[in-house]
Formats: C-alpha cells, structure tokens, sequence
C-alpha cells in the first residue's frame, strides 16, 4: 500500500516537471482548427505553415513534395498560359504530392485555381457516365452504339433512336477515347436516367469535401430535368457540371485503384507548438466506389484515348523517353470555354503506373489550363512532363 502510494507520488512529481514548456491546456476542437486552416489557405491562396486558433499557435505539415511541385511551378510558368492548375495524388496512399496554380497576369503562383471548383467538367464527366453505364451488367467496352452527326457536335436531332442512312456504328470504348457526345448523350437517354448519373458521381465524389481535414468546395453536376439536359450532363457538354483540378486527380486515383476510393490529404497532421503535441493526422480511408471489372474496364478506355483517341500526339511511341514506355498511362481529355476565371478550359485527368509492378498504383496527375485568346501548350504535355519528372527523379 505504502509502495503505490510513493509509486503516485513519483509520478506526479514527473508530471509536474516543466522542462520550459508551459503544459496549461486550452481545449480546442478539431473543427476550430480546420475552420481556420480552410479560412487562411483561401485568404492567402497558400499553404499555411502556422495558424493560430484562439491564442494557440499550430504547426501544420503537408503532404506536398516540395521537389516536384517546384519543378511543377517551373515547368507553367515557362508554357505561359493564362492560368494553369495541376495536382498530383500518390495512388498508393492518397497523398497529395503536387498543388500548384499560375496566373500569368501578375506572375502569381497559389494552389486557389487547383481547389476550386468553379471549372466545367467538359468531357471529363465522361469517366462518370462510362462507370455508370459499365456497372449495368449488359455493357462492356465492347458494347456497340449506333450515332448520325459530328461525334463532338449535340443536336437534339442526332439523339433520336431511329437509324437513318447516315447512322454509324461505335464501340464504347473507341466513343470514350475520342470524346463521342451524341453516343454518350443517347447511352444515357436510353439505357440509364438522372438519378443513376447523380448516384454514380456522388460515389466519385461530387457534392462531398474530396479531402481530409481542409474544407475545400464541392463538385456539382447539372440538374438534369429533361432528356437533352440528360445528355448535356452524360456526355459534359454544359457548363454547370463543375469540379476542382484536385476532385479530377482523386478521381482518377479511384479508377487506377481497382475502384477503391483512398481518401486524399494534403494535410499530413497538426501539431500544437507549445506543447509539442500532435492534435490531428491524416488517415489511411479506403471506401469501395466501383467494382474491380468496371474500373478495369475504365482503365482499359482511359489507355486507348492515350494510344489512339484525343491524347494519342502527345503520347506517341517517338515522343516517350525508356522511362516513359515502362508506364501504364491512361487519360481522359476535356475542353470546354466557360467558368471562373473565364477562358477555353483544356483538360487532361490521367494516371501513370509502372507496367512490371502489380502493387505500384502508381500517380493520378490532373492538369487544367485556361486560355483567353491565345493557346501555348496543350495539358496532356504538362502531365507527360510531370510523369517523366516523377519516374526520373523522385520515385
């Protein structure tokens, strides 16, 4: 008895030892610091170091590799678009490794433009349909549609069902890779509806906060109230289905990833100064979206647009360094004039994985330019830059 009470005693005597520090603790919620974070990131449009949250002072570490998002930050700012948005996610641990934005007109970096969501998805909101579309079990790839018209044109009139003399037949696959809007907008019309589309993009992240710990604004689609709005929404041809360069990149984490969503940070943790005491870290969170056949199937449609479809001249064999041609890479393009900042939006979501390495899922690279007038570099050659960087010299 009289040991455990020495016992006590001795250790509260430890506890009271200052060694400098002041350990008097106020209590402050998780809330109130992600509150502040979000509020000082979009305020300063960077990544804020320090905070303080009621007299506190936090520490706060990132995800980001500083060697990659600079050479990022080099690499637009010498193409000299308007503006230009990248981010890069780890596909093995949801990290975010690169968020970097440029506005030529002040020379202005920030990482703003790549946490917006203030961007029309364009043809990017194909990946959505296609999942939606691969996940009723009568459709692969292979599935044939018949369609009359221009493929990247949406006249009311090539959405009729009837064949006319001038009909052609498309795989899916082949309509993904060269961004076919009239198969995309009849698929929808005649073999799913708005609430199928709304529920499949919400599995991809639409109308949630697509990070840990920062409130960064949501993606929304169009409320599709009609058949052609329903195929305006399925094959991206609107302007007010909208998403981040950062919600693009976690999605195509999702299809590299078997369909299994790992949640994305930026924030690695959160440490209160005074105290030397970590109040909040990063989780590895794993979520089934999609199953694994229709994700490889995504990713099977997403190499093809890299090999043959609307990617395939940044892509070709005589343009690939060694590194470059060891990668699985596959990608969705998207281009569409519209949003905040104004300007023509050309998109390029996309993912590069080693060939040889079944259990490296590799990277998911989103690159967003806009343009008022004139154009100096299309974004499947920023992503291809980035691959080339991220395989040389950091992976």
């Amino acid at each position: 008895m009289i040991y455990n009470i020495l016992l006590l005693l001795s250790f509260g005597a430890l506890a009271n030892l200052n060694f400098g520090k002041d350990f008097t603790f106020t209590k402050t919620s998780q809330s109130d610091i992600r509150n502040m974070l979000t509020e000082e990131i979009f305020s300063t449009n960077h990544l804020a170091q320090q905070i303080d949250v009621d007299g506190n002072e936090y520490e706060v570490k990132y995800s980001i590799n500083e060697g990659l998002n600079n050479k990022i930050k080099k690499t637009i700012k010498r193409y000299r678009s308007d503006y230009t948005a990248v981010a890069v996610i780890d596909n093995n641990t949801g990290a975010v490794i690169a968020l970097a934005d440029y506005t030529k007109e002040g020379s202005e970096f920030g990482v703003n433009l790549a946490l917006s969501s203030t961007h029309p998805a364009a043809s990017v909101f194909k990946m959505i349909t296609a999942a939606d579309l691969l996940d009723k079990k009568d459709f692969t790839p292979d599935s044939s549609f018949m369609y009359h018209g221009r493929g990247v044109t949406l006249y009311k009139n090539q959405l009729k069902k009837e064949k006319t003399r001038w009909s052609r037949t498309i795989k899916l696959k082949k309509a993904f890779a060269y961004s076919n809007n009239v198969v995309f907008g009849k698929a929808a019309i005649y073999n799913s509806n708005f609430t199928s589309l709304k529920n499949t993009s919400d599995k991809f992240g639409f109308n949630h906060t697509v990070v840990q710990f920062i409130d960064v604004p949501e993606s929304h689609i169009l409320d599709a109230h009609d058949q052609y709005q329903l195929a305006e929404l399925a094959s991206g041809f609107n302007k007010k289905t909208v998403i981040s360069p950062l919600h693009a990149a976690a999605m195509a984490s999702i299809i590299v990833n078997d369909g299994v969503e790992k949640k994305p940070f930026i924030v690695e943790s959160v440490k209160e100064k005074r105290i030397d005491r970590e109040v909040w870290r990063a989780k590895y969170n794993l979520k089934r979206t999609l199953s694994k056949s229709t994700s490889r199937s995504l990713r099977q449609m997403m190499r093809l647009t890299v090999k043959s479809g609307t990617a395939r001249g940044t892509f070709r064999r005589r343009k690939l360094n060694r590194k470059l041609r060891s990668l699985e890479i596959g990608g969705k393009t998207g281009s569409i004039t519209g949003g905040i900042p104004f300007g023509k939006r050309d998109w390029f979501v996309s993912y590069a994985k080693p060939k040889d390495d079944l259990k490296d899922m590799g990277i998911s690279v989103a690159v967003m330019i806009i343009n008022k007038k004139k154009w100096y570099i299309k974004a499947p050659v920023i992503a291809r830059d980035i691959m080339n960087y991220y395989y040389s010299k950091v992976r």
